[in-house]
């Protein structure tokens, strides 16, 4: 069994140990600088000891605590750091988040096209419109005036409950690498920084400024470390930022092993690290232990890299090495990405909203998860003459995630005075209504019933020939949802109207899984997570049929808490400002269905499950080993009488075990069939699926012997399976 991470030991002799490090350690075994590490180089060699000063303290772009930004920080914006003219080095002006050009609350939001959450374009399973969606928002940013941009983000869904899941990619590694980094990778296609975060095990907001996570290594690089590790390595993102918790001991943002050793290091990584808003704690030890870049103050307790950091320089306990090299990395990101030589305008008269919109569109139709459909209640048939749409304000828009993420709709907000008034709120419905944008697809009445009374809905229902349930939960930054039910009594209301009609469809619109005691009294179930712009046309499109249900869950459904590995919530009674731990050697690196999988629980619904219009099939399976992993090949064919899109899930398993789970995803495909075609897929599976980190010897192993190769529609729904023989197989841990 492997240690877990120990606080650095490092005291009264920082900074020699930093000089020893940075000279034979890590960053002996770098590779020849590329030309942006040149550039960043000649430029550092230019600066003054104040100019370099600059480049790493950050300023939020807001007025915080009676403390106002710099005169040239956007309005309302998330952050600025000061240039150098004389060199022709840009400012750098940050905005939030993963999801588009977020505003702080105030007068002069700004208002832009949305993405769907994050986790419904990780229910794509689809890293095309992972891109073009970074690609969409990427632009937006730059036509608003920022080179900097804030997302994605990639922190695992170990705890179902978080309130910024809705922000993330899911629960597996794979699946949340490779989807967080095609849209990190979309993002910087503009000449925009993108940022990765939250590193690392933010993966609940409870306590999040002082919970310390316990976690060992090793189950780390197979899990949360191993979806950062993936998607670093797909988008090559100029920025880390690293998180507010603090792991084994020592906050994140201040973690030698964790920044230097593995993110660094072992990784390679170039860029540089900046820290959450409120996550620098330290000035010494933050600089010497890999934070490259204070980021958001005042919301610091302490301008810890500005005169404090200037000090420490000049006095010898920081040495000026480690200084350029902060300055070096923000260089190496601005020059690598373009942001030295394009400047940014604020021009938000070219973004095309039409043409973003249809791309936040086309994500939030392949994300919609079809859950269940008894006696085929979807699509919504032409024949229909009385549709009932109850709650969820169906009738003005659709929901939006709260916090940093929150991106304002154009139009203002279709439901006003919802929510808290204070961030993370408000409470954002986008307008576009799925009730108007069915109304254009149907003959049918349709009438709405805002659900408030659970006797009335029954009673709108009774006699409809479909009812829509539109069912909400709201989740936000800061906060994490107090259970897995659905709030405000929702769960009575569905179960009153399912008595009342048993034709009844509940549409969800979460940030989280949630429980449904009424599953067996509805006809139907659709997870609609947060749609984004053109929300309500999205969820109509689906609905009515006239595009496939081809969304699959990223993301575990519990029957119940009791199944999860905390099935009461770390922290959530004590008060604000308490230091607790959470232990997630609990279930090391079996996040979510492996988790289910290594217990025998059998979930609400499994992790990649999602029901489809049409029905396929999956043959021909076969499997070789191929450059020390597999490949896997086998047939896909729409076996129905629909267009649609199938995603076949390649699971692998090592006869005999000795992982931490039976099964791991290995791969995936995404196929869009008509009526009778067939086509070929093949899928190389990543060799660190198949192998188990080795603290020890700091590498991936790979065990000779058999390994299981199965095809399936879902964690739980094998198809084909067969074997494979495995030479033994060692790489580093920065490589695959």
């Amino acid at each position: 069994m492997s240690k877990p991470l120990q606080p650095s030991r490092w005291a009264l002799t920082l900074g020699a140990a930093f000089a020893v490090q940075f000279s034979s350690g890590a960053f002996a075994q770098a590779p020849a600088p590329d030309a942006a590490q040149q550039r960043a180089a000649q430029l550092v060699s230019q600066m003054t000891l104040d100019e370099k000063i600059g480049m790493v303290f950050g300023y939020f772009g807001t007025e915080f605590q009676g403390k106002k930004p710099p005169t040239d920080a956007l309005a309302q914006s998330a952050g600025y750091l000061k240039g150098i003219e004389r060199l022709k080095i840009t400012p750098q002006w940050l905005t939030d988040a993963g999801i588009g050009v977020a505003s702080q609350p105030g007068k002069q939001v700004r208002e832009r096209t949305s993405l769907p959450s994050g986790i419904a374009t990780a229910a794509t399973w689809n890293p095309a419109l992972a891109f073009q969606g970074g690609a969409m928002i990427g632009k937006e940013a730059r036509l608003s005036g920022f080179n900097v941009m804030l997302g994605g983000s990639v922190n695992l869904a170990r705890e179902p409950r978080n309130g910024r899941n809705f922000e993330y990619t899911g629960e597996d590694p794979l699946l949340a690498g490779i989807m967080a980094g095609e849209q990190i990778r979309g993002v910087q296609s503009n000449s925009v920084v993108s940022t990765i975060k939250h590193f690392a095990y933010n993966d609940q907001e409870t306590g999040r400024n002082h919970v310390n996570v316990k976690i060992e290594d090793v189950a780390g690089r197979m899990s949360d470390l191993l979806a950062f590790q993936i998607a670093i390595e797909r988008g090559n993102p100029g920025s880390v930022m690293c998180s507010y918790n603090r792991v084994n001991g020592p906050y994140a943002c201040e973690h030698a092993h964790l920044l230097n050793k593995v993110l660094k290091g072992d990784w390679g990584f170039k860029g540089y690290v900046m820290s959450d808003w409120g996550a620098t704690h330290s000035t010494i030890p933050a600089a010497l232990h890999g934070l490259d870049q204070q980021s958001g103050y005042p919301f610091d307790k302490s301008p810890y890299f500005d005169g404090a950091l200037k000090e420490a320089v000049q006095n010898g306990h920081v040495p000026e090495a480690r200084l350029n090299d902060m300055v070096k990395r923000i260089l190496w990101a601005m020059a690598a990405n373009g942001v030295l030589d394009k400047p940014v305008r604020d021009e938000p008269n070219r973004i095309d909203y039409a043409a973003h919109g249809r791309i936040s569109q086309l994500d939030a139709e392949e994300g919609i998860v079809l859950l269940k459909n008894e006696n085929q209640v979807l699509p919504l048939a032409g024949k229909l003459k009385r549709i009932v749409l109850i709650g969820g304000h169906a009738n003005k828009g659709v929901l939006s995630g709260g916090g940093s993420a929150q991106v304002y709709p154009r139009g203002g907000l279709a439901v006003p005075n919802e929510g808290p008034k204070q961030w993370p709120g408000p409470m954002a419905y986008l307008p576009g209504s799925p009730m108007k944008a069915l109304a254009a697809r149907s003959k049918a009445q349709l009438t709405y019933h805002d659900g408030k009374d659970a006797a009335a809905a029954a009673k709108a229902a009774s006699g409809a020939d479909v009812v829509l349930v539109f069912a909400t939960q709201w989740t936000a930054e800061g906060q994490d949802a107090p259970s897995l039910s659905l709030p405000n009594s929702q769960d009575a209301l569905i179960a009153a109207v399912a008595r009342a009609n048993p034709r009844t469809v509940v549409v969800l619109q979460t940030g989280t899984p949630v429980t449904m005691p009424w599953i067996d009294s509805v006809a139907g179930v659709v997870q609609a997570w947060y749609p984004g712009t053109n929300g309500g046309e999205a969820i109509a499109r689906v609905l009515s049929g006239e595009v496939d249900a081809s969304g699959r869950l990223p993301q575990t459904f519990p029957a119940s808490e009791n199944q999860l590995p905390r099935p009461k919530l770390d922290g959530v009674e004590l008060p604000k400002e308490s230091r607790f731990d959470v232990d997630y050697n609990i279930e090391g690196a079996a996040v979510g269905y492996k988790w289910f999988d290594l217990k025998g629980h059998k979930p609400l619904f499994a992790f990649g499950h999602g029901l489809s219009y049409t029905s396929f099939a999956l043959t021909s399976l076969k499997a070789e080993p191929v450059a020390g992993s597999i490949r896997v090949d086998f047939s896909v064919a729409n076996s129905g009488a629909r267009a649609g899109k199938a995603v076949p899930q390649v699971y692998v398993a090592r006869v005999g075990g000795g992982w931490e789970a039976p099964k791991r995803l290995g791969g995936w495909d995404k196929l869009a069939l008509k009526p009778g075609e067939t086509r070929a897929s093949t899928v190389t599976v990543d060799p660190r699926t198949l192998a188990v980190f080795d603290g020890a010897s700091n590498s991936w192993k790979i065990a000779a012997g058999e390994y299981r190769v199965i095809l399936a529609t879902a964690a739980d729904a094998p198809v084909l399976e067969t074997t494979v023989r495995l030479p033994a197989r060692e790489f580093a841990a920065g490589a695959r």
